[in-house]
Order: C-alpha cells, then sequence, then structure tokens
C-alpha cells in the first residue's frame, strides 16, 4: 500500500470551530475510511506562501484548508476514498498526492 496525502481546499472552513453536523460528517468518513486512516490530519489555519522572493500571505492562488494521510492500493483506489470527504459538499476540493517512501 501507498500512502496519499489529501489536501483540502476551500469548502466553507471558517475561523471559529465547526459545528456539530460538521464534525460528525468527518467522524462518519474516517469511520468509513477506518484502518486506511494513517493521520487524520488538521485544519489549516493562517498561511503564508515563501518564494526566492519573499513571503506572501494567504497561502497563494488555492490556499489549503486542511490535510489527511491515508493508505491506498493506487491513486485509483485514494480518488474513490476521497470522494466521501466532506469538504467537497461544502463546495471545496481534495487534492490527492501519491507520497514517495524515501525510506531504506
Amino acid at each position: 500500500m501507498a500512502k496519499y496525502l489529501l489536501v483540502y481546499h476551500g469548502g466553507g472552513a471558517s475561523d471559529g470551530p465547526p459545528d456539530e453536523e460538521i464534525m460528525a460528517a468527518w467522524g462518519a468518513w474516517f469511520g468509513e475510511l477506518g484502518t486506511a486512516v494513517v493521520d487524520g490530519g488538521n485544519p489549516i489555519a493562517a498561511a503564508q506562501t515563501l518564494t526566492s522572493g519573499g513571503a506572501s500571505e494567504g497561502g497563494g492562488a488555492n490556499p489549503a484548508t486542511g490535510y489527511s494521510l491515508i493508505d491506498a492500493a493506487d491513486m485509483a483506489d485514494a480518488l474513490a476514498k476521497a470522494k466521501g470527504c466532506p469538504v467537497l459538499s461544502g463546495g471545496g476540493s481534495v487534492e490527492v498526492c501519491e507520497t514517495i517512501d524515501m525510506g531504506p
């Protein structure tokens, strides 16, 4: 199994704590994923983008709002697992990235 980074963009994130309905949706989705969840991740707060020219606030053109790390057999499996993500119902998107194992 490979590990896949799910990067969430948008989806109605707010500065305050998430409401119970949103938390229940995330809990249900993570429950469906079961042991595939390697790291449930976290929402992302303030961000800056660093380039050779310096830092700029806001996290870029499509700032990340959170992340998770999952196990999946391949990209198709990772995409299938990501389809249930609650961020999609809020108008957001999920960037699915295969990680490269650099270990021995």
